[in-house]
């Protein structure tokens, strides 16, 4: 068990229930999973999806899956069926560890980072940021990279209103900015 699913257990939990809005402890929200996902644009090199795939198993530790065109568009040069991307669903006990490793290693190497922005809530409780660089993240080999890739990171709660999500994504330490 990582530290950071032990202190949502342990304290957490109870301090959300003092807030008098849950009557037991099922009712308080929780993070129910996490989606990495790196759009990528392979048309004209290859190795693009290969290295976003080792990048993201690095990062995560676990296997991506490749998201294909559901639709042509031409202006973007995509033909239905062509890969497009990778993503990774994380959950459980991977999820909480690199939830942990996110936010108190990633984040804070960010280049003039003051917070993530507070408005990236999308009215049911989940939570969604744009990382520009997979560099930010300790496990990434800073000479094998031939290409700056960004991602999104969504985090998914049980929480039914932003409110709430972002109550419990301040106790588990994601720092806002103001």
């Amino acid at each position: 068990m990582s530290q950071l699913q032990a202190h949502y257990q342990t304290s957490i939990i109870e301090q959300l229930m003092k807030g008098g809005k849950y009557a037991n402890r099922m009712q308080v929200p929780k993070v129910e999973k996490v989606v990495l996902n790196m759009g990528v644009n392979s048309k004209h090199d290859k190795d693009v999806m290969t290295e976003a795939q080792a990048e993201l198993m690095t990062i995560t530790g676990q296997k991506p899956i490749v998201t294909y065109a559901k639709k042509s568009i031409a202006n973007f040069s995509v033909r239905e069926g062509m890969p497009v991307g990778t993503k990774v669903t994380l959950r459980g006990r991977r999820m909480y560890e690199f939830l942990e490793r996110f936010i108190n290693a990633a984040l804070p190497r960010i280049r003039d980072f003051r917070g993530v922005n507070p408005r990236g809530f999308d009215g049911r409780g989940s939570y969604t940021m744009g990382v520009k660089d997979q560099t930010i993240f300790p496990e990434v080999e800073l000479d094998k990279i031939k290409h700056n890739l960004g991602m999104d990171v969504t985090i998914v709660t049980t929480a039914n209103t932003d409110a709430e999500a972002k109550e419990l994504l301040k106790l588990l330490g994601m720092p806002f900015s103001s």
